[in-house]
């Protein structure tokens, strides 16, 4: 094992462990266990967005859409057809999908800020929708009278409803599956082909790829990623109003991978904890709590553009 496959392989192991851990070592240092699964849930988010930018170059500023859609999926499903979670998340993930699988052929030939730019008016169209639609999404009030249900395992039932600890293992299971599958496909020969479009899309071009229609695959799967993170965002609260659909949100996306690392793996969770950690305590001092962030954030791209993970990254080889 060569010196960078031993070095991923820690970080990899040191990330789980973090993870497994976290609800026992969380409260120790100020935590809780919802503040630890709002981190893994919008990790799962920002590394979904970084599929699509750090590994395909593609800028989204409209993944929050596909983000809510998960989310008011698994509302609408809980509320009006089948009281059941897992079902709840199968529904939202479907509709997020087919949303963004739908959208992708009418924007992949697009490139740069008209890229980003269409997928905001896309998402903007889905968060109108919510909005005006006050008789099945309850409208600015947003979808309330429903929530997680207890998981029945035949032989026995995990009690997500009032348990925050089992539901912070329960959103971990479902991460597990998806940053697998998706380290999986980024290690596949798509991956790479994904990569080299990245580095320059006229040589790939030249070289027979159908670039157009990768751009269009990894758009729906990294849809189909951040849209199983709005249906666990929607049961950790269980509440969902339009607000999961603004163009904002898909900003915090970029800003916590961008903020974390955008061509590495788990630089986008890392960018998420910090976003997370200082959203939360900073919001309890001041209402001015993002311009701290956003000075964070300009002070990080300005002298460490690899972001956190970066850095960590230069102190370990040093």
């Amino acid at each position: 094992m060569n010196p960078i496959d031993y070095n991923k392989y820690t970080a990899t192991v040191i990330v789980w462990l973090l993870l497994l851990t976290m609800p026992f070592w969380l409260p120790a240092i100020g935590g809780y266990s919802e503040l630890g699964t709002r981190v893994v849930v919008l990790g799962l988010a920002a590394m979904s967005l970084n599929f699509l930018l750090g590994y395909t170059g593609v800028l989204s500023f409209g993944h929050a859409a596909y983000f809510g859609l998960g989310a008011y999926g698994v509302g609408l499903t809980i509320r009006y057809l089948v009281p059941s979670t897992g079902v709840g998340i199968v529904a939202g993930t479907l509709i997020g999908t087919i949303a963004g699988a739908i959208i992708g052929p009418m924007i992949v030939r697009l490139r740069g800020v008209y890229f980003a730019m269409v997928t905001i008016a896309f998402g903007q169209v889905f968060f109108f929708i919510a909005f005006r639609w006050h008789s099945v999404t309850g409208g600015d009030d947003g979808l309330t009278d429903w929530s997680r249900m207890p998981i029945n395992l035949g032989f026995t039932t995990i009690d997500i409803q009032h348990d925050a600890r089992a539901f912070y293992y329960l959103v971990l299971v479902v991460f597990a599956i998806a940053v697998g599958a998706m380290a999986w496909i980024l290690r596949s020969p798509f991956g790479r082909t994904l990569i080299a479009i990245r580095e320059n899309e006229r040589r790939a071009r030249f070289l027979g790829i159908p670039v157009d229609q990768h751009i269009w695959i990894a758009w729906t799967i990294s849809c189909c990623f951040v849209s199983v993170a709005g249906a666990l965002y929607a049961l950790l609260n269980n509440f969902v109003d339009p607000r999961a659909l603004y163009w904002t949100q898909s900003g915090d996306f970029v800003i916590m991978a961008v903020l974390g690392g955008m061509r590495s793996f788990w630089g986008p969770l890392l960018g998420a904890a910090i976003f997370v950690v200082l959203q939360d305590y900073l919001s309890s001092q001041t209402q001015n709590w993002m311009s701290f962030v956003g000075l964070f954030f300009v002070l990080v791209v300005l002298f460490f553009p690899r972001g956190v993970l970066g850095i960590i990254k230069r102190k370990v080889a040093s």
